[in-house]
């Protein structure tokens, strides 16, 4: 690791120029994601889902993220609240899977803990004398809800997420994406590091390449545009070709210009997200290992149902490009692992500009 740490300390100084790609460390070194774990993904805002997957009083889903297991609910007041999902009694699992319930119980003791977490029912224990309830709610996870998806912060000390995204808000504000609707949602895990995915995601250089009969005739590498980010994230534009036809139906606050083009951004350092001018497609990315990401992803539209036929669609769509995207990844993880193989340039802003300001993050982060 102390190599991969050196590169980015004199990629962060300016010793080494922003012009080529990462090392295959990066990206294969275990040591290196065991520091990412701590200094990102308990550190920093990392967004682990979509507000409309728990709509209604009661629903619930879990997750994971580097080992802490999550419990994501709506309270009975119709606030998303994230806890710890381990039992205070003696750490077992409480929740599991999806659905509706008022009370989550723990299938070992039958502990039981209500919409906010309180612990509701513990049989039996008012004959201990260290016993005391109201000590044994389940320890709540600092969350932010923006544009309706929900980042979770394990440690509670981040910057708050507002604050760090309000120079992205002005140019996604037309999308209206906190109207848009939870169309669908899976979970997927994929053979390859959660940076090549991020970085996959957030650079056009390869979509004339790679997506030759899905995303070039609409999206071609050739009509990308890089846009500045701020260090917390970073975007670019995906113009439509002339003879692309309009993607319907829109936000009639959308100009003209943001009705031609798809605007791709990442908030830094795991969540990657398209706003299409009538849907949204987003990944939520988790390491589960030096090889493989775990994806949460889904699409989000302006109507609030959609008929089935349309809905198979998009998936269908969204499931050939990610089909074309993951053959790529898997075999680049397979490449970075090669004792010959040298980084190489990176293409100029327009394609590439994502891949430095990814660069630039991961090295002020690491090396902090």
């Amino acid at each position: 690791m102390s190599a991969i740490i050196d590169h980015l300390t004199a990629f962060k100084t300016g010793k080494i120029a922003r012009t080529h790609a990462m090392p295959g460390g990066f990206y294969t070194d275990p040591t290196v994601l065991d520091l990412e774990k701590e200094k990102l993904f308990r550190r920093e805002w990392i967004c682990i889902g979509h507000a409309d997957e728990v709509k209604a009083p009661g629903d619930y889903f879990t997750t994971e993220l580097v080992g802490e297991p999550l419990l994501v609910l709506r309270s009975g007041a119709g606030e998303v609240k994230v806890f710890s999902n381990v039992c205070r009694h003696r750490g077992n699992i409480v929740a599991e899977g999806r659905g509706r319930r008022n009370l989550h119980v723990c299938a070992y003791h039958a502990w039981s803990y209500d919409r906010d977490g309180h612990l509701a029912r513990a049989p039996l224990m008012e004959k201990s004398p260290a016993f005391d309830a109201a000590a044994c709610s389940l320890p709540r996870i600092r969350t932010a809800i923006w544009q309706k998806f929900i980042f979770v912060n394990l440690d509670g000390e981040a910057g708050p997420l507002e604050e760090r995204l309000a120079p992205l808000e002005p140019q996604v504000r037309n999308y209206h994406n906190e109207l848009r609707h939870l169309y669908f949602q899976r979970e997927e895990i994929w053979a390859t590091n959660w940076k090549c995915l991020s970085e996959n995601f957030m650079e056009g250089y390869h979509l004339d390449a790679t997506h030759p009969q899905t995303l070039k005739p609409v999206t071609p590498t050739g009509l990308c545009e890089y846009v500045e980010g701020n260090g917390w994230f970073t975007a670019y534009r995906a113009h439509y070709t002339p003879e692309a036809e309009q993607r319907r139906p829109f936000h009639p606050d959308m100009t003209l210009q943001e009705q031609r083009f798809s605007y791709l951004f990442s908030v830094l350092p795991s969540f990657v997200v398209t706003y299409m001018p009538h849907l949204t497609v987003y990944l939520c990315l988790r390491p589960v290992d030096v090889d493989h990401v775990a994806i949460r992803w889904g699409i989000a539209g302006h109507d609030e149902t959609i008929p089935d036929e349309l809905l198979a669609a998009h998936v269908k769509f969204a499931d050939d490009f990610n089909a074309e995207d993951r053959v790529k990844l898997e075999t680049l993880q397979k490449g970075l692992k090669s004792r010959f193989y040298q980084p190489g340039p990176l293409a100029a802003d327009d394609w590439e500009g994502t891949i430095r300001d990814f660069y630039d993050y991961m090295a002020r982060m690491l090396t902090a």
